[in-house]
């Protein structure tokens, strides 16, 4: 039923009422699952500012918790901002997600520390980290202006494919 405006009884749906007095969005909050390990969801479809969660029948009950845990974490971090003990605009999530780059870099200049950035939660451990390939790029911006940094076309040959 989600899709008709009912998340409260989807399967595959979570409402997104959970960073009210912030500027935490949907998108924030997938970001930052990538930080715990987990690719981030489908958001805002079919319902505008929701993550889709579909596991699969492969997921065991382990995995799921590991997932829940990560949501309660995240929804941890949005009441730190709520309650001012994170700063509005310069936080563990809205700087999400922290690369391997990011965090390993001689230079921090970020309120929280790196072990919050990149290892939130106990089960989270450097052998079995995985680490995000890229940090925040502007969705909307991204997606549409997409950029390449390969040489030009006219640079590749018919003879240089059939070496």
């Amino acid at each position: 039923k989600c899709w008709q405006g009912d998340c409260r009884k989807g399967s595959s749906g979570i409402n997104a009422e959970y960073g009210e007095g912030t500027t935490v969005g949907v998108m924030y909050i997938a970001k930052r699952l990538q930080d715990y390990g987990f690719h981030a969801p489908t958001t805002s479809w079919p319902v505008v500012n929701t993550l889709m969660v579909e596991p699969t029948e492969s997921e065991d009950k382990g995995e799921l918790d590991r997932y829940c845990d990560a949501l309660i974490s995240i929804r941890q971090e949005i009441t730190d901002i709520q309650e001012g003990r994170a700063d509005v605009e310069n936080n563990v999530i809205k700087r999400a997600p922290h690369t391997q780059a990011v965090v390993t870099s001689d230079t921090w200049d970020r309120p929280y520390t790196r072990k919050e950035a990149a290892f939130p939660l106990p089960w989270i451990t450097t052998d079995k980290k995985v680490w995000p390939a890229s940090a925040r790029v502007d969705d909307a911006y991204g997606d549409q202006n997409v950029f390449c940094t390969c040489p030009p076309v006219e640079a590749y040959s018919i003879d240089d494919l059939k070496k």
